[in-house]
C-alpha cells in the first residue's frame, strides 16, 4: 500500500491540493416531487481502517480508506466547504461516478464530464440525473440491486464511496494564486460562515466514547452502498477550464467504507450516532431548508445511464416516514490537516 497523503482533520478528509471533503448526515426526501436542499444535521464519525486491522473485514484491509457508520436507507451528503485552491473531484459510489454515470476512470473527461469542479461546487447530494436536479444518496445493503453500482453495472461488488483529486498544472495554479494574491488586497472584510451544512446543535451526533465489551474478531461485515431516494433542486456545474489545466495524474485517492451501525460498535469499540431525526418533527418546529443559485455557473446535462436510476423504494417497499413540506419562509436562500495518512489499497 502507498501513502496518498489524505488525512483526517476531525471528521474531515483531506485529500491533496487542498480539497477537503465532509460526509453530512441529512433528513431523507420523498420519492415523488422536487424539493428544496435539506439541512445538515452533524458529522458522520470517520475512522481509518488501517487502525483496525483485528476487526476490520480482510477485503477492507486490501481496499484501505476510512469507515463512517450510516443507517439502512439513511441519506447524506458531501460537503466541500473549506476546499483552500482549485480542484477536479471525481465522487464514486460503487466505482460508478456520480456525475457522468460511466465507470471508475483513473484519468478527467469532458465528455461527459466525470468531476467536480471545486471549490465552486459547494456540496453533492445525489448523483446527476435531471436537469438541475439530482437524487439523494441513500445507504442500502448490497445484494438488493437497489444501489447506482447494481443498476447501472447489474453486479454489486464495491459499495462505498470513492474520491479521487487533481489539481491544476504548476503554472496555472501559479496563475490562480497571483490573482487570487491581488484580489485579497482588495477586499477588506470577508463573508462569515454557516448557512446550509452547518450542523444543528439539535440534531448533532452524539459524541459515541468507546464501550466496555471488546470488539470481536475480523468477519465479512454488512456491506453498504448507496443508491437514490427524492430529488432536489441542485445544479453539477460545468467545468469551464479547458481540460488540459487539470494534471493528468491524480494527487490523491481514497476508497471510503459505509458500514451497518452494529459493524460500527463491533469494529471500533464506539457507539454508533443517534439514528436520524424525524423529517415531519424538523419541518413542523419551523427549522430551514435551502435553495443554492449561482447566475455564473452553468449546469451539466444529466446522462441517460443516471437518468433512469430508480430510487431505492423499489426494492424496500414504501417510505412511511411522515412528510411534511416547509412552508416558503422557511427555504432559505444562499449565495447570490493533521493526522495519520489514510492508507491506499487495490480497487
Amino acid at each position: 500500500m502507498t501513502d496518498t497523503g489524505v488525512r483526517i482533520d476531525g471528521n474531515t478528509l483531506r485529500l491533496p491540493g487542498g480539497v477537503a471533503v465532509r460526509f453530512v448526515r441529512t433528513l431523507r426526501l420523498p420519492e415523488t416531487g422536487t424539493h428544496p436542499l435539506p439541512p445538515g444535521l452533524g458529522e458522520f464519525p470517520v475512522r481509518r481502517v488501517a487502525d483496525f486491522p483485528d476487526t476490520v473485514p480482510e477485503q477492507w484491509r486490501a481496499r484501505g480508506g476510512v469507515m463512517l457508520p450510516v443507517y439502512l436507507r439513511e441519506a447524506m451528503w458531501l460537503s466541500f466547504g473549506g476546499t483552500v485552491e482549485p480542484a477536479a473531484l471525481q465522487v464514486g459510489v460503487g466505482k460508478v461516478c456520480a456525475v457522468s454515470g460511466k465507470p471508475w476512470s483513473d484519468r478527467l473527461s469532458r465528455k461527459p464530464q466525470n468531476y467536480l469542479v471545486l471549490p465552486r461546487q459547494p456540496w453533492l447530494d445525489g448523483i446527476n440525473s435531471g436537469k438541475g436536479t439530482v437524487r439523494q444518496f441513500v445507504a442500502v445493503p448490497l445484494g438488493l440491486g437497489a444501489t447506482v453500482e447494481g443498476q447501472v453495472t447489474g453486479e454489486e461488488t464495491w459499495g462505498g464511496v470513492q474520491l479521487q483529486s487533481f489539481p491544476l498544472r504548476e503554472a496555472k495554479l501559479a496563475e490562480w494564486r497571483e490573482e487570487e494574491r491581488r484580489r485579497s488586497e482588495l477586499r477588506r472584510t470577508s463573508m462569515a460562515g454557516g448557512g446550509y451544512g452547518a450542523a444543528l446543535p439539535m440534531a448533532a451526533a452524539a459524541p459515541g466514547g468507546p464501550v466496555a465489551a471488546p470488539a470481536g474478531p475480523a468477519r465479512p461485515a454488512a456491506a453498504m452502498g448507496l443508491g437514490v431516494g427524492g430529488s432536489m433542486r441542485q445544479e453539477v456545474y460545468r467545468d469551464d477550464r479547458p481540460l488540459g489545466d487539470w494534471a493528468e495524474e491524480p494527487a490523491g485517492r481514497v476508497f471510503v467504507h459505509l458500514v451497518t451501525p452494529p459493524e460500527w460498535r463491533r469494529i471500533t469499540g464506539e457507539a454508533p450516532p443517534t439514528s436520524p431525526v424525524n423529517r415531519a418533527e424538523y419541518t413542523r418546529a419551523g427549522l430551514p431548508w435551502y435553495d443554492y443559485y449561482d447566475q455564473d455557473a452553468e449546469d451539466l446535462a444529466p446522462t441517460d445511464t443516471l437518468e433512469g436510476v430508480k430510487p431505492v423504494g423499489d426494492w424496500l417497499g414504501d417510505d412511511h416516514e411522515p412528510w411534511q413540506d416547509p412552508s416558503p419562509q422557511q427555504v432559505k436562500p444562499l449565495k447570490d490537516a493533521p493526522g495519520k495518512p489514510v492508507e491506499d489499497g487495490d480497487w
